[in-house]
């Protein structure tokens, strides 16, 4: 998989990992990766200009929260939040049909997750 077919799916991811509750920013980037079994690894510098401008769209809502000392921004879903979570996840589904129409086998065999190789992580572009 290349780093490039994530771009267009981080609003879906980054709504996805917030699905359960409120996170900080390291906390999203942990839950992607742990999500997506280390395939996925995002970087900061991606990930914070799209919260913010989830936030802007009202999509996500934030609020300061300390830990003892530090201070950090935690973000969570608004119901419009929600609601595009929802038709990202619609739209997904007929994306990867789609795409899983024109990669199947002709004969219309599938292969099976023992036949297909391991797939290497994928790295954030810089």
């Amino acid at each position: 998989m290349k780093t490039e077919a994530v771009r267009g799916h981080l609003d879906g991811l980054l709504l996805a990992a917030l699905e359960d509750g409120p996170l900080h920013g390291y906390a999203i980037i942990t839950a992607v990766q742990e999500r997506s079994g280390g395939v996925l690894e995002l970087r900061t510098g991606t990930v914070y200009p799209a919260l913010n401008r989830l936030e802007r769209l009202g999509l996500l809502a934030s609020d300061w929260q300390s830990l003892g000392e530090r201070r950090r921004r935690c973000y969570s879903l608004t119901e419009a939040g929600r609601r595009t979570l929802a038709d990202e996840r619609t739209a997904w589904r007929e994306f990867t049909a789609a795409i899983g129409a024109v990669l199947e086998a002709p004969d219309g065999t599938r292969k099976s997750a023992a036949d297909v190789p391991a797939r290497p992580r994928l790295r954030p572009a810089t």
